[in-house]
């Protein structure tokens, strides 16, 4: 791998020279990072993984092989992309007009997917955009998310549905006796279900 500004990029991957990439970061075999990309410290971009133009990472993502990462989508910090996920950006799409011509980047608007701080999103899922998964949330691989997902939200199934909540360790909660009330399994962390959300609850 090349090395430069305390960036690691390997031989094979194309990263454009317009990208901002943060220190720390790996960009591995085959990867490619467009023109504008902005990518903060200490994320890994698997082997042939798209970082589409404009995209937004923040510090400590991650983006595992082979994912699809459209533009304008939006990384928090912390975000976990699995192998093979595609967050799209049309929602419309065609090859062609109604007159039969070719689609240019002129004739539609991209939309993009955001993903805020912490959420998970499993191998092979696909978030059709415009959507927002929330922070913390898990999405179960190969699931299609198709509408927001609420913070801490556990989803899976096509479309996507919510079966559970997690914490910030991205272990299921357990409710307590008192329905409104799920514990983190491993760190003990307490949360508060109200209106369909969860919140942590502050000591």
């Amino acid at each position: 791998m090349s090395s430069y500004s305390r960036v690691r990029v390997a031989e094979s991957a194309d990263v454009a020279s317009e990208a901002s990439i943060g220190d720390g970061s790996s960009i591995w075999h085959l990867a490619q990072v467009r023109e504008g990309v902005r990518m903060g410290a200490n994320c890994i971009v698997g082997r042939g993984a798209y970082i589409g133009t404009g995209v937004q990472l923040g510090d400590n993502c991650k983006v595992q092989n082979y994912a699809l990462v459209y533009e304008p989508a939006k990384l928090a910090d912390g975000v976990f992309i699995g192998p093979a996920v595609v967050l799209t950006n049309d929602t419309y799409p065609r090859a062609i007009n109604a007159d039969g011509t070719l689609k240019s980047a002129h004739d539609w608007e991209p939309v993009g997917v955001t993903v805020e701080r912490g959420a998970s999103i499993g191998a092979r899922a696909t978030c059709v955009a415009p959507v927002t998964i929330g922070a913390w949330a898990t999405v179960a691989a190969g699931a299609v998310v198709v509408k927001d997902v609420p913070q801490y939200a556990l989803v899976a199934g096509v479309p996507a549905r919510r079966i559970g909540w997690v914490g910030e360790s991205g272990v299921p909660l357990i409710a307590e006796d008192d329905h409104n009330i799920w514990v983190c399994p491993q760190t003990g962390a307490r949360y508060v279900e109200s209106d369909g959300s969860l919140s942590k609850e502050t000591a």
